[in-house]
């Protein structure tokens, strides 16, 4: 979905707070036994909005995306100033998608109709498993029922509607995933997004893996259990459009397909990342991480930005090879010859192509192979070499 002006642009709001961390998670998400003063944050929010804006000039904004954190921790009061600031600072698309991220516990689910008053038009459940068992193995607070009537709730309030799974779990075998997929489906699904379990650095489970504690399926089984997901999800009309991403056509996620075609996007609050054309560069910015640091920081000057770098014409090249490759559609090789100034290796893409790994369509985008999909940072690494 682009604006008029055929320009897709996207504000990324990271509200930081959980109620809990969980074991596998790296995300820059922080839990506080203390009630958060949102009403501070709100102006905190709005004041960096507002400061980004006065940097970007004229947008039309086309997506915006509640992550975190647990964003279904806020007030709607709180969802929708945010949205009031967005609107004061940009023109809105009138088909904006508006996601917010949400924790499928009854209490959160109660505020939907709050957050739909308040604007939000689409919703992401963390819902990680329809299994009792491996939703307390994965410290999740809440039960596969709970999961179950949040979805119902959801898909009751709001136009779309979107939920996780985290499969290649401890001990769990190909059929096993297979019902539990099949039942996810069943449950009216227009988008999923399907992740491998991976142990990220200084989590806690890295320390139960490093300590042989968790023991995740092997390489074959990893394989087997991506491949009926493939099969099982296209079967059911969710084919993937990007390596995680399933939906049904037309019921993609806006947002992160501007992330990955290399389009622009604004990041507020604690730990954002955006993407900002400025002056003839693009700019890759980031916030301070901390939530109280970042919230003293945009009090004392504004905004929270620690990181606001010109990419190099090969950087942003290399980052649009990267991200663009994840999706079904691929990429439109001229762009990236644009951006950095040189063409990719036709011998690389004949060797690649020859392996099976890599196809170009007749119109001449590239785009990489079911069977390259599942190595496909060594794709994308030899292209870019």
């Amino acid at each position: 979905m682009t604006s008029a002006s055929g320009q897709a642009f996207g504000i990324y709001v990271h509200w930081p707070f959980c109620l809990s961390k969980c074991p596998y998670c790296d995300f820059n998400s922080h839990v506080r036994h203390a009630a958060v003063d949102e009403a501070r944050y709100l102006r905190a929010f709005a004041a960096e909005i507002a400061a980004t804006a006065a940097r970007t000039g004229g947008r039309t904004v086309t997506s915006i995306f509640f992550g975190g954190g647990t964003p279904s921790l806020m007030q709607p009061s709180t969802v929708g100033g945010i949205l009031d600031a967005v609107a004061r600072s940009w023109s809105i698309s009138p088909e904006v998608e508006v996601t917010l991220e949400a924790n499928p516990s009854s209490v959160e689910a109660g505020r939907f109709r709050g957050y739909r008053a308040a604007g939000v038009n689409r919703v992401s459940l963390g819902v990680q498993a329809l299994d009792d068992a491996a939703l307390k193995e994965l410290g999740r607070l809440h039960t596969a029922q709970d999961a179950l009537d949040a979805v119902a709730v959801a898909r009751s309030v709001f136009e779309r509607c979107s939920f996780d799974l985290i499969y290649a779990r401890p001990r769990q075998s190909v059929a096993a995933w297979v019902e539990e997929l099949s039942r996810a489906i069943a449950q009216g699904a227009e988008h999923l997004s399907l992740y491998q379990l991976t142990v990220e650095p200084d989590t806690p489970f890295a320390a139960l893996h490093a300590a042989g504690r968790l023991a995740l399926p092997g390489e074959d089984t990893a394989r087997a259990l991506y491949e009926a997901t493939q099969e099982v999800c296209a079967r059911a009309g969710l084919p993937a459009y990007e390596v995680s991403n399933h939906a049904r056509p037309g019921a993609e996620c806006r947002h992160n397909l501007v992330y990955w075609r290399g389009q622009e996007y604004a990041g507020v609050g604690p730990g954002a990342h955006g993407r900002l054309d400025i002056g003839g560069d693009r700019h890759a910015t980031a916030t301070e991480k901390r939530p109280e640091a970042w919230l003293a920081r945009v009090e004392a000057q504004g905004h929270g930005l620690v990181t606001d770098q010109a990419l190099t014409a090969q950087e942003r090249a290399d980052e649009f090879l990267l991200m663009g490759l994840r999706l079904a559609e691929g990429i439109d090789p001229e762009r990236y010859a644009a951006l950095a100034h040189r063409g990719l290796d036709p011998a690389r893409i004949e060797a690649l192509a020859a392996h099976g790994l890599l196809a170009c369509d007749q119109d001449g985008r590239l785009r990489v192979t079911a069977a390259g999909f599942p190595v496909l940072d060594a794709v994308v690494a030899d292209l870019a070499a």
